[in-house]
């Protein structure tokens, strides 16, 4: 009989008894037929039993069979214990869910191989070494003069693609006024030849696009933005949008599954480098650079060739560079190139969320392990109580392999209803971890298919989490001595070393909670600590509006927008800067005193107008704001930390410096006003120096600058200053039709950015702590009940001679505690060590168990 056939006869049990029974009949039935008697044709046949089943074994997989049966006899004793049945599948699926939803995350961000052609072949270009601040530093930006020469060295060898970040920018459809925003990515022509991608519609960037600059005013959609913006409208081929003073006409649409080259940011319009304001600058690093390698050639020699391209433009480069130390310059000229796999592709998400990712990844399974122990130790003891069951199945026959596999398959089943279960959460649970990483103006978007890769994780997961849990209580049952077990005597050969295996299993557990419970702390202490970190202004009721313009519009203009706005019932201050404080701009420079070398530290600069210092409540220290007629780079306000890490002074009004930036100097600048620190755009540093300069800015003919970019600093009596958000916007519109809100933002919305990942750190160890601590607890309740029916005739025999109740339950209690005990030691020890590995997460934290054991502080 075929294998198929045995396999499909496991399921039709009654029809396959009715077809053996009627051959068994046919047998004797030709015996009679031949002339036999029928009492003796029966005597002659045998045993009828033994027949059947000797034909059954012939027609059916009897491995396949026992497992059925198993399974059968699993679910019934599933029902039999309902409550403790479904308290084991909450648990694992509780664990199951977050492991699985654990892995969709890294997976997404950091494993996941980009839907390209051969992703294994593909790297990202670095440099290691000093940078102009002296500070060692591995770096990815690249500027496109040397970008082109390294490419024009490798044309044999491999292929070279630049990639600028993707940005949010505003942009315009046909002529609606209404700016709208949307991830614009700058990109080689030849990108998406290199990665084998055929558009959905249209056609995608060749190689002709992107040779001269500006000349291919190109774009080509994503498709996933193609969906959401314009709902798959073929039509779209051919329709323009404006960005910045450029007018691009859009010529296809990327094939459905590509959002890009970085994890976590879906790009919606890809456009050709040569587009970009900084293609023929070479100091500005704005690009990273892909390196695709041709087949079988070997990464050494490309880098090796990189490397002496980058040497050489370097010796070039800072040649022209003044007033810069000749071990610096030095140190520019002899950076490292690196060559690391892309392969997942390259995002500054990845590099923020990596250690986090794995601290996520390591609490989930120390949970998961600790659900294992307690789903273990809660299984041993229910293996006690069916001792006599196993004794009788030994007594009749049953094998210990045949035992381990009942309590196996029943193990497995457990297993199974929980993945599911597990699975369901997770497929809410890691979609509901991405949109807590940003917030809705900058979302964090990946893509978390649920496919074949998770599928596999899942069902890997699932068979290594049922031999975890069910080995134990497995070997356990099936060590079973049915003379000591049908006497009710021992259920076991060796009940006290079980006992204390048990009792060590408990100890794991409690050090595995205690670390869970420490390093929850730790996150949560560095989350309090950030967000009462002082700012050194006020964020409260204050309005952010950022603007652009679609032509450079003159100062006046941008006063009297400001002007317009302080006649808005429920503002009470207006101020205009080059943007919000703590966002993700900056500026910066080299600050030059006294006609000396440019010092080794940079500043940070911002352009504010009069007013700004008193929108913010930034008290003054000394001199004056700025005035009207005050424009950069006439005068300009510092901060405490400027004057004294660049003026050694106390008080530096009236003193002078000059900025150098790319090792030129500009004209002189007076102090005439010091104003106490306030964040620029870290939190967690030192105070920086910052030298806050005129709003308005002169040229070197004296002339005002015009500007196409700023942002109104809005305090409002309201304290929900969103509320009129859409009134300021309407304001902004009537005040110029040149004039298009960028986006509007409440400056506590902008500092909460600087605490997104510690706080949905802080949010998961809790979460995290709570579970540990509630298995933990039932886990203990497990031992407990296994040591009260392990030893039932000692307790009776103490109770029988006069043992108080209190005496017994403290002899009983006693191992359990000692374990903890020893258990919670380990894990504080295990805590302490761990700090080493967190420690780029953690902030102000020394490490002393008085501050950071949580049994001793524990504060949100």
């Amino acid at each position: 009989m075929s294998l198929l056939s045995r396999l499909a006869n496991v399921f039709r049990r009654d029809r396959l008894s009715r077809e053996i029974e009627e051959e068994l009949a046919s047998h004797i039935e030709e015996a009679i037929e031949q002339g036999r008697d029928r009492a003796e044709a029966r005597r002659a046949f045998g045993s009828t039993l033994r027949q059947r089943e000797a034909s059954r074994d012939v027609k059916v997989a009897s491995w396949l069979d026992s497992l059925r049966a198993d399974a059968v006899f699993g679910c019934r004793q599933l029902r039999k214990t309902k409550i403790a049945s479904a308290a084991v599948i909450l648990s694992l699926a509780l664990a199951i869910g977050s492991c699985t939803a654990a892995f969709r995350l890294i997976d997404a961000l950091l494993l996941r191989p980009l839907p390209v052609k051969d992703p294994a072949r593909l790297y990202v270009l670095l440099y290691h070494g000093t940078d102009f601040d002296g500070i060692v530093q591995t770096g990815d930006g690249w500027m496109y003069p040397m970008f082109r020469q390294m490419r024009g060295a490798l044309k044999d060898q491999a292929e070279l693609i630049a990639i600028s970040p993707a940005a949010q920018v505003d942009l315009t459809y046909g002529s609606a006024q209404e700016t709208e925003r949307a991830y614009l990515q700058y990109v080689s022509g030849g990108m998406f030849n290199s990665f084998g991608l055929r558009p959905a519609a249209g056609r995608l960037l060749v190689d002709n696009d992107d040779r001269a600059p500006g000349a291919h005013p190109f774009g080509v959609l994503s498709y996933e933005y193609w969906t959401r913006r314009f709902g798959r409208n073929p039509k779209i081929v051919g329709r323009t949008f404006r960005y910045g003073h450029e007018l691009f006409t859009i010529v296809g649409v990327a094939p459905e599954g590509f959002t890009g080259t970085e994890p976590g940011v879906m790009t919606d319009i890809f456009v050709p480098t040569m587009m970009s304001p900084d293609v023929g600058r070479s100091d500005v690093n704005w690009f990273r650079t892909l390196v695709r390698l041709k087949p079988d050639v070997a990464i050494e020699p490309v880098r090796e060739r990189l490397q002496a391209v980058y040497r050489s433009f370097r010796e070039e480069q800072v040649k022209g560079l003044a007033g810069f130390p000749k071990r610096t310059l030095d140190g520019i000229v002899h950076q490292k190139m690196l060559m690391e796999s892309a392969s997942a592709g390259i995002s500054d998400m990845q590099e923020d969320y990596r250690d986090a990712l794995t601290v996520f990844g390591v609490l989930v399974g120390l949970v998961l392990f600790i659900t294992c122990a307690n789903v273990a130790n809660l299984m041993t003891a229910q293996a006690s109580a069916r001792a006599r069951e196993m004794a009788l199945r030994v007594a009749i026959g049953a094998g210990r392999s045949r035992l381990v596999q009942l309590v196996l398959v029943e193990s497995a089943m457990l297993a199974l209803f929980a993945s599911v279960v597990g699975v369901m959460l997770s497929w809410w649970s890691a979609p509901f971890i991405v949109s807590r990483l940003n917030p809705p103006d900058h979302p964090a978007r990946l893509l978390l298919p649920a496919d074949w890769r998770v599928l596999s994780f899942a069902v890997i997961l699932t068979l290594v989490v049922a031999l975890l849990f069910g080995i134990a209580p497995a070997l356990r049952a099936s060590a079973v001595k049915p003379s000591s077990a049908l006497k009710g005597g021992p259920s076991a050969s060796e009940p006290h070393s079980r006992r204390r295996l048990m009792h060590l299993t408990i100890a794991v557990q409690v050090a595995l909670c205690v670390l869970v419970l420490f390093v929850a702390n730790l996150l949560v202490t560095t989350l309090e600590r950030l967000t009462h970190q002082p700012l050194g202004f006020s964020a409260d009721r204050i309005l952010t509006v950022e603007i652009v313009a679609e032509r450079r519009e003159p100062p006046a203009v941008w006063d009297q927008l400001a002007e317009r706005m302080r006649s808005i019932p429920g503002i009470e201050k207006v101020a205009l800067a080059d943007w919000p404080l703590m966002s993700e701009h900056a500026m910066g420079g080299y600050i030059s005193v006294d006609g000396n070398r440019p010092s080794a530290d940079a500043s940070f600069f911002l352009d504010v107008s009069p007013g700004w210092t008193n929108a913010m409540q930034i008290p003054f220290l000394a001199g004056r704001d700025f005035q009207a007629v005050d424009v950069f780079p006439k005068v300009a306000i510092v901060n405490e930390t400027f004057a004294k890490q660049f003026l050694k002074s106390e008080n530096p009004i009236g003193r002078t410096f000059a900025t150098a930036l790319g090792g030129a100097e500009r004209t002189r600048i007076e102090i005439v006003g010091m104003v106490r620190n306030a964040r620029y755009v870290d939190m967690r540093g030192p105070m920086a120096p910052v030298a806050y300069f005129p709003f308005r800015s002169a040229d070197g003919k004296g002339e005002l600058r015009r500007r196409s970019s700023g942002a109104l600093i809005v305090r409002t009596s309201n304290s929900k200053p969103l509320a009129l958000a859409s009134v300021v916007r309407a304001a902004v519109l009537r005040a110029d039709p040149e004039f298009h809100v960028s986006q509007i933002r409440t400056q506590e919305e902008i500092d909460s950015l600087h605490t997104m990942q510690e706080r949905l750190l802080a949010m998961l160890a809790l979460f995290f702590a709570a579970v540990a601590l509630l298995l933990a607890g039932v886990g203990l309740y497990g031992v407990l009940d296994y040591s009260v029916f392990q030893r039932r005739r000692e307790i009776g025999i103490r109770m029988a001679i006069g043992a108080q109740a209190l005496h017994v339950a403290g002899r009983i209690t006693l191992e359990g505690f000692a374990m903890m005990a020893v258990g919670a030691v380990a894990g504080l020890a295990l805590g302490m060590v761990s700090m080493r590995y967190i420690e780029s997460l953690l902030y102000q934290m020394k490490a002393p168990i008085w501050e950071c054991s949580l049994f001793l502080r524990w504060r949100l």
